[in-house]
C-alpha cells in the first residue's frame, strides 16, 4: 500500500474510532496500518542514515554507523 493511502486510512479509521467506534477487525486493521507504517518510517530514515557521514573540525570524514 502507498503510504499516502496508509495514512489516510489510518486517519479514517481513528475519527471512525472517535465517533462511532470501531469493530474489533478493524482495531486490528488499524493496528496493523500503524505497524506498516512505523517500519516505513524506520526503513527510510535508516536508509538515510546510511549515507551520512559527520566532518570533523580536523577535516576527517567518517561514515554514520550504528551504535551497540
Amino acid at each position: 500500500m502507498e503510504i499516502n493511502q496508509l495514512i489516510a486510512r489510518i486517519n479514517e479509521l481513528y475519527h471512525k474510532s472517535k465517533s462511532t467506534g470501531l469493530t474489533d477487525e478493524e482495531q486490528k486493521e488499524q493496528q496493523a496500518l500503524r505497524d506498516e507504517y512505523r517500519k516505513a518510517i524506520l526503513g527510510n530514515m535508516s536508509a538515510q542514515l546510511n549515507t551520512m557521514s559527520i566532518k570533523h573540525p580536523d577535516g576527517t570524514i567518517t561514515k554514520v554507523t550504528k551504535k551497540n
